[in-house]
């Protein structure tokens, strides 16, 4: 037990670069109510950020309840309709699980995104049967950067947060790993890493990524 690592992977712009596929979606349901985010406002108000929060500020009110649920699912859909045709995993992604699965690491992924979302991803790329840990929106009661959903899922993986790795590419996933006490890798799709708090490493992409990166990291 006290050897076993484990590596936590978020979703979105972790496992596939998703977040220009939400954007065109945001874009489609903002329009819809005449309304037109510019790329600058969706940079600083809608990666990595939850649903509750893009929904609120775009709309410049509170969200919630029921009208949530409904926005929350209109949006949603619209981004798997989108996003469906094209999914496909961060270069090297597949191969680096491989090689952890090799060396007896567990693995786990833990989104912020609904359910829906996880499952049309991760069955697309067919690695539901990879993961010891799999956990979305609907799993957590509290959302990143609370630590929630890292600390459950060490429980599921039945590993020390201590032992733990996150590969997180946003600044609320970033702090829930470090409020974890896990060692953070940052992707950098969404941001660069002076956008993020500090990292024990940082990767484009998975092709650099190895086990034996993995171990040195303790």
């Amino acid at each position: 037990m006290e050897n076993t690592i484990a590596v936590i992977f978020d979703m979105d712009g972790v496992i596939c670069h998703t977040n220009p596929y939400h954007s065109k979606a945001f874009r489609e349901f903002f329009a819809k109510r005449d309304l037109s985010p510019t790329d600058e406002e969706f940079a600083q108000h809608m990666f990595g950020k939850s649903n509750s929060y893009i929904l609120s500020h775009f709309l410049q009110r509170e969200v919630v309840g029921e009208e949530f649920k409904q926005l929350e699912d209109e949006k949603e859909s619209l981004f798997r309709t989108i996003y469906e045709p094209y999914i496909e995993p961060i270069g090297g992604l597949l191969e680096f699980i491989a090689s952890l699965k090799q060396n007896g690491v567990k693995t786990g992924v833990a989104t912020s995104a609904p359910c829906a979302n996880l499952d049309l991803i991760i069955d697309k790329l067919d690695l539901r049967k990879q993961m010891e840990s799999i956990l979305a929106s609907e799993d957590v009661t509290k959302h990143k950067p609370d630590p929630e959903v890292y600390l459950t899922s060490a429980q599921n993986l039945g590993v020390d947060p201590k032992q733990c790795v996150v590969f997180e590419d946003s600044y609320s996933g970033v702090s829930a790993a470090l409020n974890a006490g896990m060692k953070v890798v940052g992707v950098l799709t969404s941001h660069t890493r002076e956008e993020l708090p500090p990292c024990d490493l940082y990767i484009e992409n998975y092709h650099e990524m190895s086990f034996a990166k993995v171990k040195e990291l303790f």
